[in-house]
């Protein structure tokens, strides 16, 4: 199979589950209020974990989106425990990644997968709890749910198929093109040469996985590419968890916003737990090859000579475009910045926003601000223009408040 036909059929396998999933995630995000979740998280018991673990699985938040989140349900008074199983299941997965998992992987890992960030968001939120004082936990200064308007029908379409893709089209680009190319390039017995050490492909997997910037739904194609090469399920489940969980970037801002304390038990406990649940998933591993192999080979290893049906080369195709779009409109975006200001706007360079929701966090803390008439941010161009006399000192502190570094004027 060549690159470009193995390129084609991943694609046409998880375009139709991903334009579905990023609609249910529109619906979610305009229908569902930010005050809903922080109604259930408030109270400082084991119930409010759980609520938030399981109201942080369906939504479709990377691993740097998901922290001004968490810090708004902390200003909102969400319990410490809450607020640490939010910010470790809800990265994991999200009902777009859940329905392109089961696009490529099958029933197993689709099931498997939030099941396992949701039992390791309320273990993690539980042992927050109990060692984490509220006092360790840094101050952050308010960032109220900004209320949306205009027609709600639009913005659903407009975040599913805009902001979405915009924020992970890349990355899902790019796992598609590794994923295609661990198929073509990477021998079918790679991965067996560690088959007597599986713990040895999870730490390996580990130590590539969270450093990365990896999105929940642009791992789904690589973690199955590798399967196909002899990698086990249970390392490929470690990439799923781990991958999308965290990386460089949020630890730092974690610690910066939680503490130290919260930050290393919030780590080991999505360390620990996604080598827990692939060992757990290597023990049963008669039934785990016979399952996942076969879904794995069903959707991946189509033969050369079998086209997608219709309908999925349709769906690949709006798939394709939808990315090409997003992606152009956020290049565009970038220079446009550089446009001549009125003599009232000013740019400051903000670093660490990697999407839409970094981007709306970081407008939502500075736009009731004395002196501020209008913000904008970008993630793309990582700036915050300011029109209005606020002053730069008041910029930094909200900013900073919520975990962004402010590097003063751009």
């Amino acid at each position: 199979m060549d690159f470009f036909t193995s390129l084609l059929n991943v694609v046409c396998e998880m375009a139709p589950y991903l334009l579905l999933g990023f609609l249910i995630a529109g619906v979610l995000h305009v229908f569902v209020p930010q005050k809903f979740y922080a109604n259930y998280l408030s109270r400082k018991n084991r119930l409010s974990v759980l609520w938030a673990a399981l109201l942080g699985v369906p939504l479709p938040l990377c691993s740097c989106g998901v922290i001004p989140t968490a810090i708004g349900l902390k200003n909102e008074k969400a319990s410490k425990g809450a607020v640490a199983s939010f910010l470790i299941a809800t990265p994991q997965t999200g009902i777009d990644s859940i329905l392109a998992t089961f696009s490529l992987m099958g029933l197993g890992f689709a099931i498997i997968r939030p099941v396992a960030a949701l039992i390791t968001g309320v273990c993690g939120g539980l042992l927050v709890n109990r060692l984490v004082r509220e006092d360790d936990l840094t101050e952050v200064s308010d960032a109220s749910c900004q209320v949306e308007r205009g027609n709600r029908l639009w913005r659903v379409v407009k975040y599913a198929y805009y902001d979405m893709i915009r924020d992970i089209g890349l990355r899902l680009l790019i796992g598609l093109v590794v994923a295609a190319l661990i198929q073509v390039v990477v021998p079918d017995e790679f991965f067996l040469s560690f088959g007597s050490q599986p713990l040895v492909q999870m730490l390996v997997i580990l130590a590539i996985a969270v450093p990365m910037y990896i999105c929940s739904t642009g791992s789904i194609p690589v973690a199955a590419a590798l399967m196909m090469k002899g990698l086990s399920p249970g390392a490929a489940l470690v990439m799923l968890m781990a991958g999308p969980a965290v990386n460089l970037a949020s630890i730092l801002v974690v610690h910066k916003a939680m503490g130290r304390r919260f930050t290393s038990i919030y780590l080991m406990t999505i360390v620990v737990f996604t080598v827990l649940f692939g060992l757990l998933l290597n023990a049963t591993e008669q039934l785990s090859i016979v399952n996942y192999q076969l879904s794995i080979s069903e959707a991946c290893c189509m033969s050369a000579s079998a086209l997608p049906s219709p309908f999925k080369l349709v769906c690949a195709t709006v798939l394709t475009l939808l990315i090409v779009f997003a992606l152009m409109m956020k290049l565009f975006s970038k220079f446009t910045t550089k446009k001549p200001l009125d003599p009232d706007v000013t740019i400051y360079r903000v670093e660490d926003m990697h999407c839409s929701h970094c981007e709306a966090a970081v407008v939502r803390a500075v736009e009731d601000l004395p002196g501020v008439e209008k913000a904008k941010a970008s993630a793309s161009a990582n700036t915050l223009t300011i029109k209005g006399p606020a002053t730069e000192e008041a910029i930094r502190k909200a900013v900073e408040g919520i975990g962004y570094t402010f590097k003063g004027e751009a």
